[in-house]
């Protein structure tokens, strides 16, 4: 097949699916990016850049769609000069989250197109409005929810399937798109991702191993959109239980969803602030953004994980700290009742209640029995739905191989 991927970061998603399409000297593989990717030699890689900068005079409403636009054109005019070399794919299997798939089917109207749906923003139901702590007062703000679907929208009239993740994120987008859906999670490696009792990492000057109580979060960066605040207003109970405990928090300082913090601050300092005085901040270690070698040693070590999100897209991590056998305590959202089931592969605390999950975590630090159940659970579990190469890359190739 020739087969065009298209991700504004590249390979994002894709990166599994590379390799394995490469494995077959037949497939033609092209790939549309903005980054300065360098992939392996059978992948060519074709870069476009924006021409212009969004308007400053736009409508807030539509400033989003017209940086898309911008990028679709950009794309657009790449796939031109792709064409008049003579490229004609097979299937076109594009991210569409940045719009640069927007006008692909003008240039190749008989390819096949399918799309990654990641979330289908609602004004109410999921994770606008979700948190009342920073619920919006603007009435507007519906309409801006709306018009955030625009790129969405207009990907439904040229594209002819999509993949989702899981079902959660697949539930949130409208029939009769919806019903074009396949589920396929990108996958995780589970025979790299698993479980190590020799697992051993420095902190400072502390070696910490399996025999260490550790209590691991994390987060791409620390903010109320994986409940970065109600981890905060738990920690401090959870230490005065376990006078041995330490915390490794994994997190950047930056915005990955939802609003920014006040001006010349970051929610990391936010909410340390705010429970600085009942916390024992020796035993806590904010390690910000690390290599992903470490951050699977961070998961091997720990001896309960917290996971917490608003109803929105489901973290690999969750997945991952699965896979290494971690007990998981985490939120009772809608997109965690795929993967925890209550009590079975880990356990499932109010998203709202900092006390509720203070005593959930202490109880699991007290039952190692429970732990080792629930952790051994959690694995077989990511085994037998989300594993890379038995399960998530086949179904993602038949897929693949229905649209040729």
């Amino acid at each position: 097949m020739k087969i065009l991927l298209v991700h504004q970061n590249f390979p994002g998603q894709f990166k599994h699916l590379v390799p394995v399409l490469l494995q077959d000297p037949r497939n033609q593989v092209v790939a549309f990016t903005m980054n300065d990717y360098q992939g392996p030699e059978q992948l060519q890689v074709v870069r476009y850049q924006a021409a212009k900068g969004t308007g400053k005079d736009v409508h807030p409403w539509v400033a989003e769609t017209e940086t898309k636009v911008i990028r679709g054109d950009a794309a657009f005019r790449a796939a031109l000069k792709l064409k008049q070399d003579g490229f004609e794919p097979d299937l076109i299997l594009a991210h569409p989250g940045w719009g640069e798939s927007l006008f692909l089917k003008q240039v190749w109207p008989n390819t096949k197109m399918v799309i990654y749906c990641e979330f289908y923003y609602a004004a109410q139901g999921s994770d606008v409005g979700f948190d009342p702590e920073f619920a919006s007062q603007d009435p507007a703000d519906a309409c801006r929810v709306r018009m955030k679907n625009v790129n969405n929208l207009l990907h439904f009239d040229v594209a002819d399937g999509g993949i989702s993740p899981t079902e959660w994120q697949r539930s949130t987008f409208p029939e009769p798109f919806k019903s074009s859906i396949d589920v396929v999670h990108d996958g995780i490696n589970t025979d790299v991702l698993k479980p190590n009792p020799d697992a051993w990492l420095q902190i400072g000057q502390k070696k910490l191993s399996r025999q260490d109580e550790i209590i691991t979060f994390v987060n791409r960066n620390l903010e109320p959109y994986r409940g970065y605040h109600i981890f905060m207003r738990a920690l401090p109970e959870i230490l005065k239980s376990r006078p041995n405990a330490r915390v490794l928090i994994v997190g950047g300082d930056g915005v990955s969803y939802g609003a920014k913090p006040p001006h010349g601050k970051t929610w990391k300092q936010i909410f340390l602030d705010e429970v600085r005085n009942d916390l024992d901040v020796s035993r806590v270690h904010f390690l910000g953004q690390i290599p992903y070698q470490h951050f699977i040693t961070l998961l091997q070590l720990s001896t309960v994980h917290i996971y917490l999100t608003y109803p929105f897209v489901l973290s690999w991590s969750l997945l991952e700290a699965m896979s290494c056998g971690c007990a998981i305590v985490a939120s009772d959202t809608k997109p965690l009742h795929e993967a925890i089931i209550n009590e079975e592969t880990g356990v499932l605390t109010p998203f709202f209640d900092p006390k509720q999950l203070a005593q959930n975590v202490t109880q699991l630090l007290n039952d190692p029995d429970k732990r080792e159940r629930l952790g051994r659970n959690a694995r077989e579990f990511a085994v037998k739905h989300y594993d890379l190469k038995q399960v998530c890359l086949p179904k993602l190739m038949s897929i693949i191989e229905r649209y040729r």
